[in-house]
């Protein structure tokens, strides 16, 4: 009988595992590396063990350490979340050395699948040997790992050596494994998975698919359950094929076999070993506890002959800290304020007023919506996410709805290269609302001081700068006899936090929240500008600046000042929230300066490098 479990992973997954920990009775213990001294997950645990340093490699990728930490703790068992060490079989075999219950597969059956080469021999497939011009396009991926890192689509022959450069690069940072493998690349599948459960007695669960076809750079955005548009009998081979490849390895716990799904057939990709990001919408249509099942079946309880039946359908959203316009740029800040309404479910490894770091991934919370049809859980979660208040840095979360209410997604005629169509009508950047600025100005004015009363002599009019959806915004507004007079708009009420105008006989509340010179308005940010603009912070034409803090990994081969460049040629690549973001030459020219160097810490806005037109 479990009594204290310690994970083995930080963020989300952590206080996700936490929770069910809670509700069963059974203590928890968290790991947690020095920039997650005082993070979320640390927080609610009811005792904390350090790993000393920040980046992955040094803490949440020791296994030796977390062991130590487990045993020093009065842990019983250790949870492994996913990603880091939780598809590793070396960690899981030391585990289980030091006398403590693994919550999750034997170490063999990790073993067996953990490297995606070996699954597809386990399944009959084998990966490209040698790459010719008739192979093309194809797909390097890691051969551990998950979560879209250690991936590069390769088009070309000539960008064949770069890409496994990369991805053996970022798959050792991400998973301390560089083995990478070369397959053929399925243009416009569905990705399509199978959840399953399995106890020690014998019994193995397919709790039905899952679809996770709406995906940026190989990573998932948006999934649900179950994968609609599926024949019966393609269903039932996924159910078949995925329970055959959990005997084919003995296996136990949770887990999930994933297909991309094209014209009808399925194409097996891989297993992964552990529980995944999006397993809340199978826990919805089943109406069960996922890791409550993992750590009965550790324990060594048996699971019913059948599992329970599905009953309506769930959709969850990742909601990341980044901007999809800017190539995805992930995005580092405060979180001031995370709320969603109470009738979806959050889960988050942030609160309000936690910052979000460089070192690790930047999702920010999974929404998930649940109702008796698939039309009513999107509206759901899209009226969810649209409502919801995010103050902070930029998110994904205007591309979310848009892509919930796009006609390809709400007509079940998605697949993977669905962003590669139509991120641009999805990323149009809105106007906003027009009022926000004279709502945010209202408060404003209304917190520094009162407004006072009218004057015989007409007063000047108050004047405000914002920044507000790319562009400046100004408003002005006076007092009068007959109260506050904004360009036609009547001021009904105003303070500090509430703000109701009305416009054309139709009043409406605008909730004010401000962070230093930054102000939401319900959920429109603006930055109040300086009445005259610094001139130090101008850069040359050309200036290529840091998008997001990170550390340069690599510069492009013998590139120097006073090199000749082509506009979009790579010139250098940074790493941040374990992706590597490349860097391009914004036109064609010379580079007249250099100032990054491999191995560098650049914070955002960085100078690292300067291209002059010829």
């Amino acid at each position: 009988m479990v009594r204290t479990l310690l994970m083995a992973n930080r963020g989300e997954i952590a206080c996700r595992v936490f929770r069910t920990c809670r509700e069963l009775g059974i203590r928890t213990v968290a790991v947690h590396s020095d920039a997650d001294e005082n993070a979320l997950h640390a927080r609610v645990a009811d005792a904390t063990v350090r790993l000393p340093g920040s980046a992955p490699a040094e803490t949440y990728l020791r296994g030796d350490l977390i062991v130590k930490a487990a045993v020093a703790a009065g842990a019983d068992a250790v949870h492994p979340g996913y990603g880091f060490l939780s598809e590793n079989a070396d960690f899981a075999r030391a585990v289980l050395d030091a006398g403590l219950v693994w919550i999750g597969p034997p170490p063999e059956a990790i073993e067996a699948m953990a490297s995606k080469t070996r699954a597809k021999q386990l399944m009959g497939l084998e990966p490209l040997g040698q790459v010719t011009e008739a192979d093309l396009p194809v797909l390097v991926k890691a051969a551990a790992g998950g979560g879209g890192r250690g991936m590069r689509i390769v088009r070309r022959l000539d960008e064949l050596d770069s890409a496994l450069e990369g991805a053996r690069a970022e798959a050792a940072s991400a998973f301390g494994n560089g083995e990478v493998f070369v397959e053929p690349y399925i243009e416009d599948g569905r990705h399509v998975e199978v959840q399953i459960l399995a106890d020690t007695h014998g019994t193995v669960w397919a709790l039905g698919t899952r679809d996770c076809s709406l995906q940026r750079r190989h990573q998932k955005v948006i999934e649900e359950a179950p994968a609609p548009g599926l024949s019966e009998g393609l269903t039932r081979q996924l159910d078949e094929l995925a329970v055959r490849a959990a005997r084919a390895v003995d296996y136990v716990g949770a887990g999930t076999v994933e297909f991309l799904v094209a014209d009808g057939k399925a194409h097996f990709l891989e297993m992964n070993t552990r529980l995944q990001v999006e397993h809340p919408v199978t826990e919805a249509v089943f109406d069960l506890d996922l890791v409550a099942l993992q750590i009965r079946v550790a324990e060594g309880h048996a699971l019913e002959n059948d599992p329970p039946r599905a009953r309506g359908h769930a959709v969850e959203a990742r909601l990341y800290a980044e901007d999809p316009a800017s190539d995805w740029s992930p995005q580092t800040g405060t979180v001031h304020r995370l709320a969603v309404p109470e009738d979806v479910r959050l889960d988050t490894g942030y609160d309000d007023g936690d910052p979000i770091g460089i070192h690790y991934d930047p999702m920010l919370a999974k929404v998930v919506a649940h109702g008796p049809t698939r039309a009513e859980a999107i509206r759901k979660l899209a009226g969810a996410l649209e409502r919801a208040t995010i103050h902070g840095p930029t998110t994904n979360r205007d591309l979310l709805i848009r892509s919930l209410r796009h006609k390809e997604f709400t007509t079940i005629r998605m697949d993977t290269g669905f962003y590669d169509r139509h991120l641009t009508e999805l990323t149009i950047c809105g106007t906003g609302d027009p009022h926000a600025p004279l709502a945010a100005a209202l408060a404003d004015a209304h917190g520094r001081s009162r407004f006072g009363g009218w004057r015989n002599v007409p007063s000047q009019p108050q004047v405000k700068r914002y920044a507000m959806a790319g562009k400046e915004r100004e408003v002005r507004y006076r007092h009068t006899r007959a109260g506050l007079d904004a360009d036609g708009v009547r001021v009904v009420h105003a303070d500090a936090r509430v703000v109701v105008l009305e416009v054309d006989g139709v009043r409406r509340k605008f909730e004010v929240a401000r962070y230093g010179d930054l102000a939401y308005v319900n959920n429109t940010a603006l930055e109040a500008l300086p009445r005259f603009p610094d001139p130090t912070l101008q850069h040359a034409p050309g200036s290529l600046l840091a998008p997001m803090p990170g550390t340069v990994v690599r510069v492009a081969e013998g590139l120097a000042a006073g090199a000749a460049v082509q506009a979009g040629e790579p010139l250098l690549w940074l790493e941040a929230m374990k992706m590597e973001h490349k860097i391009t030459a914004p036109l064609t020219g010379t580079l007249s300066a250099l100032h990054a160097v491999p191995g560098q810490q650049v914070a955002v806005g960085s100078l690292l490098a300067v291209v002059q037109a010829t």
